[in-house]
Formats: C-alpha cells, sequence, structure tokens
C-alpha cells in the first residue's frame, strides 16, 4: 500500500484548520470548523482504507485480495451523515441566538466566571474524615464480649497493647 503525501498534507492542514476554528468564540467560526474536522476525518478513513482495488462484485476468475474493501466507503457514508446532522442543529443553534441576541459571539456567563475563580479545594467536601463519624459508641463483638470500635481497630494492628496476652477462653 502506498501513502499519497499529498492527501496527508491536505487532511493535516485541514484538521489544524478545524481545531484552530473550534477554539474561536464565534458560533460561525465553531460550525466551519467542526465541518473541516469532519472532512480531514472523511479523507482519514478514506487513507487508511488502502489502495483502490477492483469493484466489489463477485467473480470467479478474481482473486479475493483483489476487491475493494467497502467497509471505509460505508464508514465514510456514515460520518457524512452525522456530520450533516451536527451542522443543521448548530445551523440552529446559530438561527436561534441571532434572533435573540443579534450577536454571534458566546458571552461569558457570570455563573461561569464565579465557577472559574472558586478555588479547587473545598473544605467540606476535601475534609479529612474521622474513622468514625456516629455520635453513639460503636461496639464489636469480640470473643462472647463487646469492645468499643476504637479498641478493635488497635487489635488489627501489630503490637497491640490492649489484647489480653493469655489464651481465649479463660484457658491456664
Amino acid at each position: 500500500m502506498s501513502v499519497n503525501l499529498t492527501l496527508l498534507i491536505v487532511m493535516g492542514a485541514l484538521y489544524a484548520c478545524g481545531i484552530y476554528l473550534i477554539l474561536e468564540r464565534s458560533l460561525t467560526r465553531v460550525l466551519l470548523g467542526l465541518m473541516l474536522l469532519a472532512n480531514a476525518t472523511n479523507l482519514l478513513i478514506l487513507a487508511t482504507g488502502g489502495y483502490a482495488g477492483l469493484a466489489p462484485f463477485y467473480s470467479k476468475e478474481t482473486a479475493a485480495e483483489d476487491y475493494n474493501d467497502p467497509l471505509p466507503q460505508a464508514l465514510i457514508l456514515t460520518s457524512i451523515v452525522i456530520s450533516f446532522a451536527v451542522t443543521a442543529f448548530m445551523l440552529g443553534i446559530i438561527y436561534r441566538t441571532w434572533v435573540l441576541a443579534r450577536r454571534d459571539e458566546i458571552q461569558d456567563d457570570l455563573e461561569d466566571l464565579r465557577v472559574a475563580e472558586t478555588p479547587s479545594f473545598d473544605a467540606e467536601d476535601d475534609a479529612e474524615i474521622p474513622a468514625e463519624t456516629s455520635e453513639f459508641p460503636v461496639t464489636v463483638p469480640a470473643g462472647g464480649r463487646e469492645i468499643p470500635a476504637e479498641d478493635a481497630v488497635q487489635e488489627e494492628k501489630p503490637g497491640s497493647t490492649n489484647v489480653d496476652p493469655r489464651p481465649e477462653g479463660g484457658g491456664k
């Protein structure tokens, strides 16, 4: 399979221009960027589909390797339909914002600015929570008796000092 360098350069330029236009604040430029990205993706799928082979008609004399793969063509057709739907949706949004505000630029909301200025640390959500948050004492059954939860936690640690060294069950 040979790589068409011109196709790759055009595809790279379409991707670069599309990403640049998507980062703009104008909805019309965002729409144009989306359209360029969709076309660049169609070229990418076409380039990865391989060389142009024979039409996919069945013939006993033709080897299976000589046929053209129809999957990239089906993917491109699906991509065209999806990009048409996204373009129609964006045109509807652009028209609605033009009717309501007579401008095409996206404005910052006060709420967006407030959220952007808040620090990432939230004292309530990010504070360390103690192991036991209940106001009632919690006891754990252990060896036929109830012990406080703090002591049960300490028993799990190596070198615990609150464990009776005698064997369980009151043995000698």
